[in-house]
């Protein structure tokens, strides 16, 4: 059974968390970051420390996801979250343009894909991608978003993939006879 829940999360000297309603807001100084939790869950914040309750065990579910959730807005604000990405094959590259991404993976044309609010992204080499932000949801989806655009394939590796992703790779047509 999972006792996520029922840790007490420890605030930072320079991270504040305010408590309004079902609504908890977190600032620190990366930025700010708020989220609306279910009316079950009740927090308390008692000098550096979150505490948080659920009213009885029909919301197990809300109490981890909840807890979980103002912990990633606490490391959000003060340390950030990353995702490196890297494209493999010949002429996959990366390219930032203004408010824009620029990826070139193999298609007749580059692909364009606009860079939300809130995330930066760095390109330490035309093959390398380093996405940035305070907002952990928001870091992984835009880097799943860019990774969709070619997918690794398991013949030659190539396409877009984390730094960290191990691609299981297979043989092909010569292995069957």
């Amino acid at each position: 059974m999972s006792r996520v829940g029922n840790r007490i999360l420890s605030i930072p000297a320079a991270v504040t968390v305010t408590v309004d309603g079902n609504v908890v807001t977190v600032k620190g100084p990366k930025g700010e970051l708020s989220t609306e939790i279910n009316k079950h869950i009740t927090v308390e914040v008692k000098e550096s420390e979150v505490i948080v309750k659920r009213e009885n065990d029909n919301f197990k579910n809300f109490h981890g996801t909840a807890n979980a959730n103002i912990q990633n807005m606490i490391i959000g604000v003060t340390d950030g979250f990353e995702k490196k990405l890297e494209s493999v094959g010949v002429g996959y590259r990366f390219q930032t343009k203004g408010n824009e991404l620029v990826v070139t993976a193999g298609y007749s044309h580059p692909v364009n894909v606009e860079i939300p609010t809130g995330i930066t992204c760095e390109c330490p080499s035309n093959t390398e991608l380093l996405i940035k932000g305070i907002d952990k949801q928001l870091v992984g989806e835009f880097a799943a978003n860019v990774r969709k655009i070619r997918k690794p394939e398991p013949y030659k590796g190539k396409g877009i993939r984390y730094t960290d992703e191990y691609i299981r790779r297979k043989e092909g047509k010569k292995a069957s006879k």
